[in-house]
């Protein structure tokens, strides 16, 4: 992961922390800061398939008999 990605991740969780308040405002701040961080997981996620149709053979070395 990129490390820019890690620190943005990190500080939406640590607001999402502080944000513990009762009051609608907070519930609302700290709802809208958990589904970013669930989007950020969810394009990390579809990033890791393959750009092109270039095959690393060393990635399935292991497979080999």
């Amino acid at each position: 992961m990129p490390p820019t990605y890690v620190l943005a991740r990190d500080h939406l969780q640590r607001a999402a922390t502080i944000l513990q308040g009762a009051d609608q405002r907070s519930r609302q701040l700290r709802h809208i800061i958990e589904r970013t961080i669930g989007l950020m997981d969810e394009v990390r996620a579809e990033s890791r398939e393959p750009v092109s149709n270039v095959v690393e053979l060393n990635d399935y070395r292991h497979l080999q008999q």
